[in-house]
């Protein structure tokens, strides 16, 4: 069997997962990233004229700016400034490689992915929680039709489309869709659009909503999805529509039964929150440390680029004291 050593394996390639390589690197370390998908491949899931809420100063890693056209940057921009940053930095990363189990041997942790298998005195946890969408669970989700993921307006033109959902994902495809051509109809379980739309967009569709270019059902839910039609439970009783097209946008959850793989505990509300130490990120787990997003559990928005770029340098910090505290006690055996 084929296997390499490290001081600490990153799993994820997102912006966290980059700025812990960058400080690994930094930090004299032996290191490796892996990604199951593409370089920040949540980012590259997000629609294509997706606009940052956030300013480019805000989302920099590793002191390195981040130079955009105007104050939010773009999906392409994140995407062309995070390439870079790997490039420039000549920073170690496995993409389109899966982990599929990872378990202790002796003082190391073994990492077996969907290539090879890798050996490490750290891992690092920085997963996000873009992977899994909630599912709608009805009759018809699994039609090709149905999608959790948007993309681009374009493949909707001309099209009657049922946009599920009332926060920034769903708003977007309702708004660039119907720019394109598309009969929309949007399906809203609470009363309202969502608090967190932002702010420049939130006028737009509820001024959609109001003239009727774009119908809206609030206080509804989807029960089933047909080949051309879908049903709706509106607060007036059931109502079928015709349709091309479901854009899902129900939102995602972090994959913590991963993590519940590795023995990390999670709390026992519905936050399921893993346990790890605040100062250093290290989990219940030593040697297994948490990075970015996952670190909220199912409360996934309470931690965002700008506000866990800190992790990497906590987690870092800690494992290089631990190893030069390791090293200096070898050198004073010998």
């Amino acid at each position: 069997m084929h296997t390499q050593s490290y001081d600490i394996i990153i799993i994820g390639a997102g912006p966290i997962g980059l700025a812990c390589g960058l400080h690994a690197k930094a930090n004299g370390l032996r290191y490796l990233i892996i990604e199951k998908g593409c370089l920040v491949n949540s980012l590259f899931n997000y629609p294509v004229n997706m606009t940052f809420f956030s300013t480019a100063e805000r989302l920099e890693i590793g002191n390195i700016p981040f130079m955009s056209r105007s104050p939010k940057p773009t999906r392409d921009e994140a995407l062309e400034y995070y390439r870079k940053v790997a490039v420039s930095a000549g920073l170690n990363i496995h993409l389109f490689e899966e982990v599929e189990r990872l378990e202790r041997i002796d003082e190391l942790f073994a990492l077996k992915t969907v290539k090879r298998t890798y050996k490490a005195k750290n891992i690092i946890v920085s997963t996000g929680f873009y992977g899994k969408p909630y599912m709608l669970d009805v009759k018809g989700e699994e039609l090709p039709k149905v999608t959790h993921y948007y993309d681009d307006p374009h493949f909707y033109a001309f099209q009657k489309v049922v946009v599920i959902g009332a926060n920034n994902s769903a708003v977007d495809a309702a708004l660039e869709t119907w720019h394109k051509g598309a009969e929309v109809t949007m399906v809203i379980r609470t009363g309202e659009i969502g608090e967190r739309v932002k702010y420049w967009i939130k006028p737009d569709i509820e001024n959609r909503i109001k003239e009727g270019s774009i119908k809206t059902y609030f206080n509804s839910t989807v029960t089933e999805i047909r080949e051309h039609e879908v049903d709706i439970q509106t607060p007036d009783g059931l109502v079928t529509v015709e349709n091309d097209k479901v854009i899902a946008m129900t939102g995602y959850k972090p994959d913590l039964a991963f993590l519940e793989t590795m023995g990390i505990e999670l709390s026992d509300d519905e936050v399921c929150k893993p346990n790890y130490d605040e100062d250093t990120h290290e989990t219940n787990i030593k040697g297994i440390y948490l990075a970015g997003v996952i670190c909220g559990g199912m409360n996934t928005h309470s931690l965002f680029i700008e506000n866990s770029r800190d992790h990497a340098e906590k987690i870092v910090t800690h494992i290089s004291a631990l190893i030069n505290n390791t090293q200096e006690k070898k050198n004073v055996a010998v």
